[in-house]
């Protein structure tokens, strides 16, 4: 089976790592790390910079786990990309970090964290930054 992590370049994405890197270790799972953005000419600032992404990978390789990073820019949402990696991959368990938001702002900006917890078809497990 496989562990998926939802990727963003914030405290929250990296509290999702972090879990993401804990459980894979403790479990023998595959990790996925994964980025997506729809991409176009609105600057998103959930896709992750070519650094951010290079850094990702290194720590990946580092951690002698089974894991991989993988960036979606291609006009899809976010939660169309992992849905469709969740189908494809087997996977167990995905991780997502979450953010304090005002009610005002939950309203006014929607969230792919909660779209996610509502559509996905595996478990999810939702970390707050430290």
């Amino acid at each position: 089976m496989t562990l998926l992590v939802a990727y963003v370049d914030r405290p929250e994405g990296q509290a999702a790592l972090d879990k993401g890197m804990e459980i894979s270790k403790k479990r023998g799972e595959r990790l996925i790390v994964v980025n997506a953005s729809p991409g176009g000419a609105k600057d998103d600032p959930a896709r992750v910079e070519a650094h951010e992404g290079e850094r990702v990978e290194k720590l990946l390789r580092e951690s002698g786990l089974d894991a991989e990073f993988k960036q979606f820019v291609r006009g899809k949402s976010a939660v169309e990309e992992i849905e469709a990696l969740i189908e494809s991959q087997q996977v167990s368990l995905l991780i997502i970090g979450l953010r304090k938001r005002s009610p005002v702002g939950k309203l006014l900006m929607g969230s792919v964290a909660q779209e996610l917890l509502l559509s996905v078809s595996c478990p999810v497990l939702a970390v707050k930054a430290a």
